[in-house]
């Protein structure tokens, strides 16, 4: 029997993840990590402490499953997409990581834009200079710490810096570079043209790989701190959501990933790449080979539940939050919320974006208030859909739904009417993670293809078809659609 072994370093925590060659989940560990907040809107963390997390999970894995270390056929990795990880020629951490939620480079971005220029910005990488991305910051530290930035030598994000040292090797797969803005998207190498136009050392790129291609293998010294055998094949992997869609079988064209996690995320294949004029979609390499992607991305899904719960729930349970809401019509009777609480992304770039109630009358109750929250993420994410629809994605979708919002079958419908369409769960629960093990396997030789470890492991179920509220969703989405336009220069001045 083969086991893979997938390791996931995100922002909340290091874990490590064991499965069989049949998908089977055999051990699941997770060690919490610190972050730190050093000024307003900054974000960043310690690489160490991402090596020390991994470190615990991957003992604590391989004790917990019984499984010696020498079964683990191949390991994958993901994580945090995004985060600046700058070191020197010996590969020393200059300074901690700047993260993809560290909002610190806006005058940088406008800077990679002028210089880029915005179309070509957009067809090369696919993307908008957005402060995310990990260019942006490449460039504060040159204006800011320039004497960091003068003692640079490599740049890694961060599930590639525990690829260093798990391996010594500098490696980056082509679903993460994708996320740096230094990408040639299209052609899945790095990009002379903005490397140039930035000034950035092409030398500091690392060496680029397939999401499921062994990259490097696992070295003594690292064997000896981990517990895994020397030798170890070690997978290019994926970025997050790459991985994340690769563990509910998002792989191919009209297949699509819907996390109703914190954020929101619609994330589709395709064959070939292609991009949205205006940017407004990420345009990605997928994890899987010859693979593309767009992403759209709108930031408080199950982040405005949890801030309506929180502010307005009373106490309540979630489920009994939820349920009086069930018996509203739908629509809340013209009752709209906007569920900009964090800013948006898609379709609004704009950090300065709202969230807000609009049409409340005496009539309202909390019940009306709790089924708009629902409904306004819903439109949001019909949003991102129909940007996709507007680039081409194929008509007949199956769309796969997971994250702590896709729990709710309330929430489920309210979607699957919205968008007029029907949502899948999967038997994949434990995301990321998960999707990096499949690749290990791929990479290991116990599939032939991505295509056909998904197949085999991911099981669809739980169909949440359209209802007859289809019609009503119609109706009242171009008002919800109105009011970001109506709203944008109040936005500005508050």
């Amino acid at each position: 029997m083969a086991y893979l072994l997938g390791l996931d370093i995100s922002t909340t925590g290091a874990k490590a993840l064991i499965i069989d060659e049949r998908g089977t989940v055999i051990a699941s560990e997770t060690t919490p990590q610190p972050i730190s907040t050093p000024k307003p809107l900054w974000s960043e963390q310690n690489p160490a402490d991402w090596w020390d997390g991994i470190v615990a999970s991957i003992h604590a894995a391989l004790q917990s499953s019984g499984i010696a270390a020498d079964a683990i056929s191949a390991i994958g990795l993901t994580g945090q997409m995004h985060g600046l990880v700058l070191m020197d020629a010996a590969g020393k951490v200059l300074r901690p990581s700047i993260l993809w939620n560290d909002q610190r480079t806006q005058a940088q971005c406008d800077e990679i834009t002028q210089r880029v220029g915005a179309q070509r910005l957009i067809q090369l990488t696919g993307n908008r200079a957005l402060t995310g991305f990990t260019a942006p910051k490449i460039v504060w530290v040159r204006e800011n710490e320039p004497e960091v930035y003068a003692q640079g030598a490599h740049m890694l994000l961060p599930k590639d810096y525990i690829r260093y040292k798990l391996t010594g090797d500098y490696v980056m797969d082509i679903s993460e570079a994708s996320g740096t803005l230094l990408l040639d998207v299209a052609n899945r190498r790095w990009s002379t043209d903005v490397l140039d136009a930035l000034e950035i050392p092409a030398a500091w790129m690392p060496r680029l790989c397939e999401g499921s291609e062994v990259s490097a293998v696992i070295s003594a010294e690292a064997a000896a701190l981990t517990g895994l055998k020397a030798g170890t094949p070690v997978v290019g992997g994926g970025g997050d959501q790459a991985a994340g869609a690769v563990g509910v079988g998002a792989v191919d064209p009209g297949v699509v990933s819907l996390v109703v996690g914190t954020s929101g995320v619609v994330f589709a294949p395709l064959d070939q790449y292609s991009y949205e004029p205006e940017g407004r979609l990420h345009a990605f390499g997928h994890a899987v080979p010859g693979r593309w992607h767009f992403m759209g991305v709108t930031l408080s899904a199950a982040g405005s539940l949890q801030w309506y719960h929180d502010a307005l729930g009373h106490g309540l349970s979630f489920d009994e939050l939820l349920a009086p809401a069930a018996d509203v019509p739908a629509g809340s009777d013209g009752l709209i919320f906007l569920p900009y609480l964090s800013g948006e992304r898609t379709p609004h770039p704009d950090p300065l974006a709202r969230g807000a109630f609009i049409g409340l009358t005496t009539r309202h109750t909390q019940a009306h208030m709790t089924r708009a929250v629902l409904e306004g993420v819903a439109y949001s994410l019909k949003d991102c859909f129909n940007l996709m629809a507007n680039a081409n994605l194929p008509a007949n979708l199956e769309i796969r739904a997971s994250g702590g919002g896709a729990k709710s079958r309330l929430w489920k419908q309210i979607i699957a009417d919205v968008l007029n369409a029907t949502l899948m769960t999967t038997n994949s629960t434990e995301g990321a993670a998960y999707g990096a093990a499949l690749l290990a396997a791929v990479g290991a030789g116990v599939f032939p293809d991505v295509r056909t470890a998904t197949s085999t492991a991911i099981k669809t179920s739980d169909a949440v078809t359209p209802s007859a509220n289809v019609a009503a969703y119609a109706a009242a989405y171009p008002n919800y659609r109105a009011l970001y336009p109506a709203l944008k220069d109040i936005f500005t001045r508050l």
